[in-house]
């Protein structure tokens, strides 16, 4: 669904993965068995190891143990996974030779416990129904084939299930402008805030809408995601990374400080949004206001 780019990976990422690799070989140890003792898949192994996927720092740590690095070694492989995430990761080179990403995003909240999600644009993914999703991935990509975006929309409605895991939370946040966005007629809006309804009544997500009427209490240009990643997680250590999305590329923040100052924005967030009760009604008015433009 994005043409190839050709300049291939920035070099930075390219010697993180040639590295990995070669400590993979040393240790013996196959691509599968190295993905059963990370926790991430044998597909996603290879993907970092030929430089087409960057790897988290969480999963660098976990690479590193299951090879039995050495304290320099580790120390080298996370100062590379550091300079490689100050550079830009393209959409057109992440998406080389496949339709989608969520498999990969999915593997990120399979192994969290709590997901924190701010749009101030759109819908967020994991709340989409089929339709609204089929309109938004072919904005992204508009010149995919149809079989790339019927598989984009199943690899989402597919991290959906994950909603109704009563062992994990998930929180929202929702911009009015967000809510208002049309990528269709009017009826599939209506369908996408009556979803919206319907999800907020689950015990385990929390749904967060910031009404245009509330005084602003920060500024964010770009969605994001927060992950808290299982304590027992073997990719994760019981850390927490940010992901944002841009036009050109998506960014996995895992430093501590950078993925503080995520924290605090999202806390800012919270504090002027509408919760529980308060939810229905605001989503009625929306939705009066769609049935009397009917179309």
């Amino acid at each position: 669904m994005a043409e190839p780019d050709r300049t291939g990976p920035p070099s930075s990422q390219r010697r993180l993965a040639v590295e990995l690799r070669r400590l993979r070989d040393l240790a013996g140890v196959s691509g599968r068995e190295l993905a059963d003792r990370i926790g991430i898949s044998q597909s996603k192994v290879s993907r970092i190891e030929s430089g087409l996927t960057l790897p988290t720092a969480p999963e660098v740590s976990a690479w590193s143990a299951a090879v039995n690095a050495s304290p320099d070694t580790a120390a080298l492989l996370e100062a590379l996974t550091e300079v490689a995430f100050t550079e830009v990761h393209r959409w057109s080179q992440t998406l080389r030779g496949r339709p989608h990403l969520q498999g990969d995003i999915q593997e990120v909240e399979s192994a969290s416990q709590r997901v924190m999600v701010f749009e101030n644009a759109i819908v967020p993914g994991l709340l989409q129904t089929a339709e609204y999703a089929r309109r938004v991935f072919a904005f992204f990509a508009p010149d995919g084939t149809e079989a790339d975006l019927s598989a984009a929309v199943a690899g989402r409605l597919d991290r959906q299930l994950a909603l109704f895991d009563q062992a994990r939370r998930f929180e929202f946040l929702i911009t009015e402008a967000a809510l208002r966005w049309r990528p269709g007629p009017a009826r599939l809006l209506l369908a996408q805030l009556d979803r919206i309804a319907s999800l907020a009544t689950l015990d385990n997500v929390t749904i967060g809408l910031l009404p245009h009427a509330a005084e602003a209490v920060t500024y964010v240009p770009h969605g994001f995601a927060l992950f808290d990643l299982r304590d027992d997680s073997r990719a994760g250590r019981g850390e927490t990374i940010a992901m944002v999305e841009t036009v050109h590329a998506n960014l996995t923040v895992n430093d501590a400080e950078s993925v503080t100052r995520y924290r605090r924005k999202w806390c800012s967030l919270a504090t002027s949004a509408r919760y529980g009760d308060d939810i229905r009604p605001f989503l009625d008015v929306l939705a009066a206001e769609l049935r009397a433009v009917g179309r």
